[in-house]
């Protein structure tokens, strides 16, 4: 009686599962990124490999392509909505010219810390941000940490504010990022990140702007001497599939492919801000000179971004930027 109670119940969840399994079907996913295989993003993109494979008995995957062999941000984010390419992983801005309310997460000097970060991107906010995608052709599964952005150049070492004068900065191609730069006094120079390492080595730019994981991670050391942390732009990145992928999986796939992504987004956040302190030490070790800016010239920097805030925080929608602001408040009050 007991083997035949086991088989029954052994039956019972086969007939169960039958249905969900049968839902889900061999699909790998083409995923492409401009940095390389061995930064957190990279090996976070593996993570959410390994989990959709476990979660789907092996059926489904995610292939990974890093350094660019698929494009730039702007090139695969458009692949997506073409539907030739599956997912990619761009930097929140590259999204503005489809959603404007994206930008504001950009907003030079807003948020303090990753922790501020983490509860405005995971609110009901951050939620809508990625809600206005569908009809743009994408499906936005999360967002993952790029970092606080920092200067890098091969001329000078940065103490004051006024030192980023006359520098050539490579900035992401977007019109906040070229117009915060030039307010500062640099010449903002936008440009695809996959052509950065070349134009800093042929002197065709000064520097750029970026998080320590990928100044570490690209190998800038070998082309920049100074780093100064000036944490002056909170990046982040959205992990992102065409909708015209997600528009051919059954229910339970897109189910699985969502909490392989939550799942994927906890880790990626995790594991980029352990490489990041550990990234610092090695850039010193590397031969870069580092510098932090005093709280007096940090001061400089927001006066001199003012006019920038105010401009875009009308362009990218004042109810996008008051939201923002509302819950960075209750995320500094907990």
């Amino acid at each position: 009686m007991k083997f035949k109670s086991l088989a029954l119940a052994a039956a019972v969840l086969a007939a169960l599962a039958g249905p969900a399994a049968a839902q889900v079907k061999e699909r790998v996913f083409k995923v492409g990124i401009g940095l390389s295989d061995d930064h957190p993003q990279a090996l976070a993109v593996k993570r959410f490999n390994e989990l959709l494979a476990q979660k789907s008995g092996g059926k489904l995957g995610a292939k990974l392509f890093a350094s660019g062999t698929l494009g730039n941000d702007v090139t695969m984010t458009a692949a997506l909505r073409g539907g030739t390419l599956e997912m990619t992983v761009p930097d929140s801005s590259t999204l503005v010219t489809l959603v404007k309310d994206f930008g504001v997460l950009n907003l030079p000097l807003t948020f303090a810390n990753e922790h501020e970060a983490d509860a405005v991107l995971d609110s009901a906010f951050g939620q809508k941000l990625l809600a206005k995608l569908p009809e743009k052709g994408l499906v936005g599964l999360g967002f993952w940490e790029n970092g606080f952005r920092h200067v890098t150049n091969s001329r000078r070492p940065i103490t004051k504010a006024e030192d980023l004068a006359g520098l050539k900065l490579r900035v992401i191609q977007n019109p906040l990022f070229i117009e915060s730069f030039n307010a500062l006094g640099a010449n903002a120079t936008p440009m695809p990140f996959t052509e950065l390492y070349s134009a800093m080595e042929q002197k065709a730019v000064d520097g750029q702007e970026n998080p320590t994981a990928t100044i570490l991670a690209s190998k800038f050391y070998e082309v920049q001497k100074h780093l100064v942390l000036s944490r002056h732009i909170y990046s982040a990145w959205v992990l992102l599939m065409s909708k015209k992928t997600w528009d051919t999986l059954s229910a339970e796939e897109q189910k699985l492919v969502t909490e392989a992504a939550r799942e994927a987004t906890l880790y990626e956040r995790q594991t980029i801000r352990a490489f990041g302190d550990k990234a610092l030490g090695e850039l010193k070790k590397s031969g870069m000179q580092v510098t932090e800016l005093p709280a007096a010239e940090q001061a400089k920097l927001r006066e001199k971004l003012q006019p920038v805030v105010a401009k875009f925080s009308k362009e990218f929608g004042e109810d996008s930027t008051r939201e923002l602001m509302s819950e960075l408040e209750k995320a500094r009050k907990k």
